[in-house]
């Protein structure tokens, strides 16, 4: 059997001065591979510098977002196998070779940046929080959430197509859409550079709280027990608690209590209806594929 066909994707927004240089690499590394530059609207020579050096590109007439270049990326990729990367000098080509080793024994396989290779001790520390938390989700050990760089099955790609977001959130909810839709996940390390020109898009506290409502989102959608069940216990215990000690305090069961209680029960068995509900969807998905 032969190796399956490899399309590399990489989102550019102002990327000129850099551009160049990583398709160049690229091309001596993996002469037989597909790369495919998606303008997202840049106003320097981003276009030129892609098409000169020798890559498909396609533009996006005004500046939408990361997430969505990677979606227009997919949607015109003939690879089976899908490789995304920045392209801003981050991330080195030479590593492409470390994630396709696993494939196709994997579905997908994400470049796990190195500790000290984070942008910032913040970004560093958001991103290990969030992976944590992700990892609770998701049942599996997450060791890079956020990393962009990353090898996937083309047909998985477009499966999660719908659930991608236009924003530099879209790892993150790739992800979890993985592990959570029961696909196989390998992380290798890789280290990353420093970016040649310009700065992060990034901003930790507006897209803190955007990928935090991602896992809540995608936990809600796949596994919606991991999510009601500890609030469910949590109002449980507290009424416990407090049922205790308006007992002994003042010998009685007070309305608080009661509110208590009688919560805990409703959110456990709307969390019951939801998991129902998520099944019944992946029977219907799983079904009308093979019609």
């Amino acid at each position: 059997m032969g190796k399956p066909s490899v399309s590399i994707i990489i989102p550019a927004h102002n990327e000129a001065q850099t551009l160049r240089e990583i398709i160049k690499k690229i091309e001596f590394l993996y002469p037989e591979f597909e790369i495919i530059v998606i303008n997202d609207g840049s106003t320097d020579d981003t276009v030129l510098v892609a098409k000169e050096a020798g890559a498909i590109v396609y533009s996006h007439p005004y500046n939408i977002g990361n997430g969505a270049a990677i979606k227009s990326g997919i949607r015109i990729a003939s690879g089976e196998v899908l490789v995304f990367m920045d392209g801003d000098g981050q991330h080195d080509p030479e590593d492409i070779t470390k994630m396709l080793e696993y494939i196709p024994q994997y579905d997908m396989v994400v470049g796990a940046r190195l500790k000290g290779h984070h942008a910032s001790w913040g970004r560093a520390l958001g991103n290990r929080l969030y992976s944590r938390f992700a990892s609770y989700v998701a049942k599996f050990r997450i060791k890079d959430l956020t990393s962009g760089f990353r090898a996937i099955k083309a047909e998985l790609a477009h499966n999660f197509l719908y659930l991608l977001p236009n924003t530099y959130s879209y790892p993150t909810t790739l992800t979890l859409a993985v592990l959570r839709s029961g696909r196989s996940v390998k992380y290798v390390p890789i280290s990353t550079k420093d970016r040649k020109i310009g700065e992060s898009k990034i901003r930790p506290f507006r897209d803190g709280i955007r990928f935090l409502m991602i896992i809540l989102k995608i936990c809600a959608l796949y596994s919606p027990l991991r999510i009601f069940l500890p609030v469910s216990l949590f109002l449980f215990l507290a009424g416990l608690s407090y049922y205790l000690y308006t007992y002994f305090v003042w010998h009685r069961f007070t309305n608080m209590g009661a509110l208590l209680f009688t919560t805990s029960i409703i959110i456990f068995m709307m969390g019951l209806i939801s998991e129902q509900i998520c099944q019944m969807r992946f029977e219907k998905s799983e079904s009308e594929r093979f019609i």
